[in-house]
């Protein structure tokens, strides 16, 4: 990714469904500029579009107006084979729900997104095993989904996200289902891997708290952003699980 300009911009996005006779705007002009290395937080009330304008910006769904330009290139413009490649090597998405495939070990979760892009190998399996030991979990590699708390998941989610050395991760409310403690382990893997790695962070998260610890802070309300504001870099702090 180019060091110079946004690694991710918004112009003029919208989205809306239509309901029976009516149409919901879900999303409506909304201009976002990210620089390289940000952490980024989108709050809002429910239903205010924070989890939409999440997927617009992965490329899960296309808007009814206006682009996202990854590394200053039209994303929403891309046919969908091009996008969904452009997406799993470039993206990593970390889901509130974890999404781990149960009939598979942690290790081979987290080796997934390289199987599904053909990139994995024996140095792609000692990336993967790395990574799952740096966020706590070199003795859970062959532990399945069933054996492992909601904690243990949710790192894994995160060494998946992160496998692929994505200059991007966009997170919805990845400690939304988990308990104050596991909660800011997980915060703090996150906040890890964005320092180490200068990787760019979005998060959607309901958490003041988390909220306080990003660079920006991005609010929305009935679908419009309502205050972008630069806040303070995440304070370095050794990670609890460690």
């Amino acid at each position: 990714m180019s060091n110079h300009g946004p690694v991710l911009e918004v112009r003029g996005l919208a989205k809306s469904i239509r309901s029976g006779s009516r149409v919901v705007e879900i999303l409506r002009g909304i201009d976002i500029s990210i620089s390289p290395g940000t952490f980024a937080v989108i709050q809002g009330p429910s239903g205010s579009g924070k989890s939409t304008l999440l997927g617009l910006l992965a490329g899960l769904d296309k808007p009814t107006e206006g682009e996202v330009l990854l590394d200053g290139k039209p994303l929403t413009a891309l046919p969908e084979d091009e996008m969904a490649l452009l997406r799993g090597r470039k993206i990593g998405f970390v889901f509130q729900a974890y999404q781990l495939v149960p009939t598979l070990t942690a290790l081979e979760n987290v080796m997934l997104p390289l199987d599904l892009t053909g990139h994995a190998d024996r140095e792609s399996r000692e990336r993967a095993i790395g990574l799952l030991g740096e966020v706590g979990l070199a003795d859970r590699t062959e532990h399945y989904p069933v054996q492992l708390s909601g904690g243990e998941q949710q790192r894994v989610a995160l060494a998946r996200a992160f496998v692929t050395n994505p200059p991007i991760v966009l997170a919805d409310e990845p400690t939304g289902n988990l308990d104050s403690r596991n909660g800011a382990m997980v915060l703090e893997v996150l906040l890890k891997l964005n320092r180490e790695r200068g990787t760019t962070l979005v998060m959607v998260t309901h958490d003041d708290q988390i909220a306080s610890k990003a660079a920006r802070r991005i609010a929305l309300i009935d679908g419009r952003i309502v205050s972008d504001v630069a806040a303070r870099s995440p304070a370095a702090a050794a990670p609890a699980w460690s």
